[in-house]
């Protein structure tokens, strides 16, 4: 046999075998592709939140500092006050003020839900399963003992039930002035300023309790974050003296000022909304 066709021959196999090498090289790292755990997708929006409502000491701590800020008030407004001066009162909102939804937000992470779901929210109300905030019934008796009256203002809408529900948890958990007198059920509208001034006509009101700053006032029910600010600061005076704010990072109107309305449906644009509003300060940008 010739040099030339044996040193052919060598080269061939050659080129053959680096063939087979990068052919097996190639449908390895496909099957290795193909066992790749799949892409977990966006995590729950919710999940940071409803951690810190669960189980922080911090969370519960600044319920207490608010209650004790709101009796604070009370005691001096009780030390200044005559017979002949109107009667002291309170008006508070209910949800996430004196009234805890952690049940129902652990429901929604518990199926994977990471936006607020009306049809949800109105059968866990059915079910009366919401507890107190941390020294909400404390503050209320102190109130009761006091003389002061508790005027309860929430916007709910569970139909025709609405009220007797309201009505029931407050009786549950033994809230003083748990009676049609004192508790007034928004369905229509969560504009609380014209029930507020009607009560303001007959008692001289020392606190505002809530946790959204439209609880307090409905200029600030606007659907812009910046102009939203700006209205608070016009106002920080009033914050911890006239307005006791509670923590609410679930929902709430500082949401609407995100994206115009305060349920915004699940959907990836929504998403990236949210990913979006965490982002407006960020390192690098």
């Amino acid at each position: 046999m010739p040099l030339t066709f044996f040193s052919e021959m060598e080269a061939a196999k050659v080129v053959l075998n680096r063939r087979t090498i990068l052919l097996v090289l190639c449908v390895s790292l496909s099957s290795c592709a193909l066992i790749q755990p799949a892409s977990e997708g966006p995590r729950n929006n919710l999940l940071y939140s409803v951690a810190w409502q669960q189980t922080a000491a911090e969370y519960k701590a600044l319920y207490h500092q608010g209650f004790n800020l709101a009796r604070t008030r009370v005691e001096r407004a009780l030390e200044n006050n005559s017979n002949d001066d109107r009667p002291l009162a309170v008006i508070s909102d209910l949800d996430a003020t004196l009234l805890d939804a952690a049940d129902y937000w652990g429901y929604l992470i518990g199926k994977d839900a990471d936006f607020f779901d009306d049809g949800d929210w109105d059968s866990w109300i059915a079910e009366n399963r919401v507890t107190a905030t941390p020294g909400a019934l404390e503050f209320l008796q102190f109130c009761l003992a006091n003389n002061v009256e508790v005027f309860y203002v929430s916007n709910r809408d569970q139909g025709e039930n609405t009220d007797a529900y309201a009505l029931t948890q407050l009786k549950n958990l033994n809230f003083p002035f748990s009676d049609p007198e004192h508790v007034f059920i928004l369905r229509d509208t969560s504009n609380k300023e014209v029930l507020q001034r009607q009560i303001m006509e007959r008692y001289d009101v020392v606190v505002l309790l809530g946790d959204n700053l439209n609880d307090f006032s409905r200029r600030y029910y606007v659907t812009d974050v910046e102009e939203r600010e700006a209205l608070m600061s016009e106002d920080q005076e009033h914050f911890g003296s006239r307005y006791i704010l509670f923590p609410n990072p679930t929902d709430g109107h500082w949401i609407r000022a995100i994206y115009g309305e305060s349920e915004p449906p699940p959907s990836a644009e929504n998403r990236e909304l949210l990913k979006k509003a965490a982002m407006r300060r960020s390192w690098g940008s």
